[in-house]
């Protein structure tokens, strides 16, 4: 398919471009998109997505234009397409004409989808977002402060139980095996199962030893797989990903008991995969009390338009503070002198950004620190932390009944720098029972930053520092479930820096928006992922196997 391209000659008679230059208001959205479309999104911005021969494309110009109309007014692909071919505002915003000139009259929803794989395959699959983004910053729209949050991402797929997914492990090896190999594969099963079918196998699952009997046996069946391919060059990408897919199945849920039979581990491995349907899933938490499955969606907006101007999606067990960096590198890097924006910056979030790691970026570049700091807490109402009295220069720490006591330091550890034990004193303290019931006595942990974690907590009981924290942050935390809700079958976040452009529409911000895009595209980019329509599961390959999450499964 070759690139299509929009026709520059107007028709200055055409009754629909005529009504709506008179009846739509100058800060329309529809009006902006009119005028500027070719400049935000000129046809030669996608060149590089099209063929040099073949039937010419709908052009560009147009489909990005309903994108992003699409994601302002949160509909499905199908209903976009719809609005394009029956309102005349979305005909006068993609310069498509009238119904009775040579315009373009509409044309299928799968177009979007198209455009969206072909985004995503590129180079630049973000390139619509970065657009949009760049004119709001050259309106004078996105200042210099952030707010950052993140809502989970559920996952179309269903969580798997241990047997369920060793079973599908199995299964899927087969299929990758192809026919010939298959067949030579098959002759290591000694289980009986034959694997064509999803149904769980037919036992009593009353029967402890029915139910260790199957693990067993359908562990095995997994480890002679891979035994029988092991160490063999000649295999193909497919049937490599999904050994190893079997592997972490199969190491993830097991152990070996002292009569030699496979079992379920009575633990939680650290990044386990909760389906085969989608390896990249992980169950995750939003509060202790409130799980998921599936990824987290993350968000940097500017406080003062709304708009988005980073976004990142994790796995479901990913904490918040691990995708901050990645969500400021706006305001991290150097700032142009001839920038307009450019000023104070501060950066907004909840205390699942106030990780001591997160606090040090913020100081070292001279960001102003807004995000809160979860305040020491000790079990039973006994003696926290912060009633302790912690020299670092000295390295020492002093107790509330004026025990002093060095602190000995912690190497090679990722969070701990140090730690203060009490134990002798305490034999003997009158404060003992308001202070720890360890036999062993109290102990005091020292973070890598806890300079950075005492001053934060020092600066968010300023009254001031709490007006401004209240007065920015609560805003933009209540739009965000409206701005990445689930709906028509998708669970990514809509584009609300796609309306990066100057605000044009006398309803600005735009209203909730509709998911669009699954987490393996930037969740605010209308131009990546497959359509809401087709209910998909994220990409497989998006995350790194260093960044796959883990949860806990459910035994048998």
């Amino acid at each position: 398919m070759t690139l299509g391209k929009a026709s520059q000659q107007l028709d200055l008679f055409d009754p629909v471009s005529r009504f709506c230059a008179e009846t739509l208001p100058a800060n329309s959205i529809y009006a902006f998109l009119h005028e500027h479309r070719d400049r935000l999104f000129p046809d030669g911005l996608f060149t590089d997505l099209f063929a040099q021969t073949g039937r010419r494309s709908v052009p560009p110009s147009v489909v990005a234009t309903v994108m992003v109309l699409q994601r302002l007014e949160g509909l499905s692909d199908r209903e976009a397409v719809d609005r394009f071919a029956f309102d005349v505002r979305w005909q006068y915003a993609a310069g498509a004409g009238g119904w009775d000139g040579a315009g373009r009259a509409g044309f299928a929803h799968t177009v979007l989808v198209d455009m969206r794989e072909r985004l995503r395959g590129s180079n630049r699959p973000d390139r619509i977002f970065e657009v949009a983004l760049a004119a709001a910053g050259q309106a004078g729209l996105v200042g210099r402060r952030r707010v950052l949050d993140s809502t989970p991402l559920y996952d179309a797929v269903a969580t798997m139980d241990t047997i369920t997914l060793i079973r599908s492990a199995v299964r899927g090896l087969l299929a990758a095996a192809g026919r010939g190999r298959a067949a030579e594969l098959r002759a290591v099963l000694t289980s009986g199962d034959d694997y064509t079918s999803t149904a769980k196998p037919v036992v009593d699952w009353d029967d402890k030893t029915a139910r260790e009997a199957l693990i067993d046996s359908r562990a095995r069946d997994g480890y002679a797989l891979l035994a029988a391919l092991d160490g063999r060059k000649d295999l193909p990408e497919p049937l490599v990903q999904a050994m190893t897919l079997l592997a972490t199945v199969l190491g993830q849920d097991l152990e070996t008991g002292d009569d030699g039979v496979l079992r379920i581990a009575r633990k939680v491995a650290a990044d386990r995969v909760i389906s085969t349907v989608d390896p990249q899933a992980r169950h995750g938490h939003k509060t202790s009390h409130r799980g998921f499955d599936g990824y987290k969606g993350h968000i940097a907006v500017d406080p003062d338009s709304e708009i988005i101007t980073a976004t990142q999606v994790t796995a479901g067990n990913t904490g918040d503070a691990a995708a901050a960096a990645d969500l400021i590198t706006d305001l991290t890097e150097p700032v142009d002198a001839t920038d307009t924006a450019a000023g104070d910056a501060a950066v907004y979030g909840d205390a699942a950004y106030g990780a001591g790691e997160v606090l040090e970026r913020l100081h070292d570049v001279g960001i102003d620190i807004k995000t809160k700091v979860q305040p020491p807490n000790a079990p039973a109402g006994k003696f926290t932390k912060d009633q302790f009295t912690i020299d670092l220069g000295a390295g020492t720490v002093t107790c509330p009944n004026q025990v002093t006591t060095a602190i000995r330091p912690i190497s090679e550890h990722p969070r701990h720098a140090g730690k203060a034990d009490f134990g002798k004193a305490c034999t003997t303290c009158p404060l003992r029972a308001q202070c720890t019931a360890s036999k062993t006595g109290r102990q005091i942990t020292i973070s890598r930053w806890e300079t950075h974690l005492t001053t934060a907590r020092n600066r968010q009981t300023d009254p001031a520092w709490k007006a401004d924290y209240r007065a920015t942050r609560p805003k933009v935390e209540r739009k965000i479930a409206h701005l990445m809700r689930r709906r028509h079958g998708a669970a990514a976040p809509a584009c609300a820096a796609c309306s990066a452009s100057p605000p044009t529409s006398h309803s600005w911000p735009p209203p909730p928006t509709s998911p669009g895009s699954p987490p393996s595209a930037s969740p605010t980019n209308p131009a990546a992922g497959p359509s809401p329509d087709h209910h998909r599961t994220p990409s497989t390959s998006h995350y790194p196997p260093q960044q796959r999450p883990a949860g806990p499964h459910r035994h048998q």
